[in-house]
């Protein structure tokens, strides 16, 4: 970054003057001795760095300060005052978040540390920020390469990633679920058959039934999608999730035989929707089912292979589910 973008505020003209002597030279420098006039710049430009005089008539440092961190979070935000009111500063650092207060009248090389130190601190979160950013882009374009090794390895299940992962979020969703949870189960939806990639193309495409060795190497995927992504840390808790996705609610399920409340309630929102978009999807030894019928299958199989209050949810957000399917169904049929 070239220069620090910096917005100087003070209704008194001498103190306005004095910061944009103080300042000058080294940064980009804007002044007004209106608070609502800089409200009206900061819509129409960025800044790093916002300082601000604490009593003004229009209204006074503090609110027009938390008006800034509420329009741009990230801007950095300093306080200038004559008074030393204990309640003055816990207010401007819990509701207007500033970085520092500067008693007046200030002296100007501490002024000019104060504000580079400002700025350093902006400059290590953007970088941060930035990385972070960087960092779930690749993340990202890792778990969409994955998926879309997944559907090449079999046609019969071409986005069937991306549908389960969707039922699953609006299940999510339905309950409650907070944002971060709502994310796991997100990817986990994306990732739960990934060990089908370790599965042969032969008992992939078997038109008679399974035999019980061939049943059972169908059910080596979970370890396979285990053993793919166990090593990768930010995905632990989504692995988990994966690991139990086909238990059944009574416990009949694999691998582990558990039951009930100890399956995670995100394997228990994946089981629904991988189930239901293997009812509804054409296979190789049947065809599709319409989705109301897929949707009373799903409801006879509560309280046995299902969750209860996973499937009620399901039902609850039937109807926006089968209005993306149909959009769906709509603009495939177009290409």
């Amino acid at each position: 970054m070239d220069k620090y973008n910096i917005l100087l505020v003070d209704d008194e003209e001498d103190n306005l003057a004095l910061l944009y002597r103080t300042l000058r030279g080294t940064y980009n420098l804007e002044k007004t001795t209106s608070p609502l006039k800089a409200l009206e710049i900061l819509k129409e430009k960025n800044f790093e760095l916002v300082i601000s005089d604490h009593k003004m008539p229009e209204m006074d440092g503090v609110e027009f300060l938390k008006q800034v961190q509420l329009m741009k979070p990230q801007v950095m935000r300093i306080l200038l005052t004559a008074y030393s009111d204990a309640n003055i500063l816990i207010d401007a650092i819990n509701y207007a978040k500033i970085y520092r207060y500067v008693k007046k009248p200030f002296n100007p090389d501490e002024l000019q540390l104060i504000v580079s130190s400002a700025l350093e601190y902006y400059q290590l979160k953007y970088d941060n920020d930035k990385l972070i950013a960087d960092l779930k882009e690749l993340f990202s374009g890792t778990i969409k390469a994955i998926m879309e090794a997944l559907d090449a390895k079999d046609s019969y299940t071409s986005g069937r990633s991306k549908r389960i992962t969707y039922y699953s979020i609006q299940i999510a969703k339905q309950l409650g679920m907070s944002s971060i949870d709502v994310g796991k189960v997100e990817l986990a939806g994306m990732l739960h058959d990934i060990g089908m990639i370790g599965v042969s193309d032969e008992i992939l495409y078997k038109i008679d039934s399974l035999s019980q060795e061939e049943y059972d190497e169908i059910k080596k995927h979970i370890t396979y999608s285990v053993k793919i992504l166990e090593d990768i840390k930010q995905l632990k808790d989504v692995v988990e999730i994966i690991k139990y996705h086909h238990e059944k609610y009574d416990g009949t399920g694999y691998p582990y035989g558990i039951k009930g409340e100890d399956i995670p309630i995100g394997s228990r929102i994946i089981a629904v929707g991988d189930a239901f978009d293997s009812i509804i999807s054409n296979r190789i030894y049947r065809n599709k089912i319409g989705l109301n019928e897929a949707l009373e299958e799903i409801k006879k199989a509560s309280g046995t292979q299902f969750d209860p209050v996973v499937v009620k949810a399901f039902e609850d957000c039937f109807d926006s589910i089968v209005v993306i399917i149909n959009e769906d169904n709509k603009e495939n049929n177009h290409e």
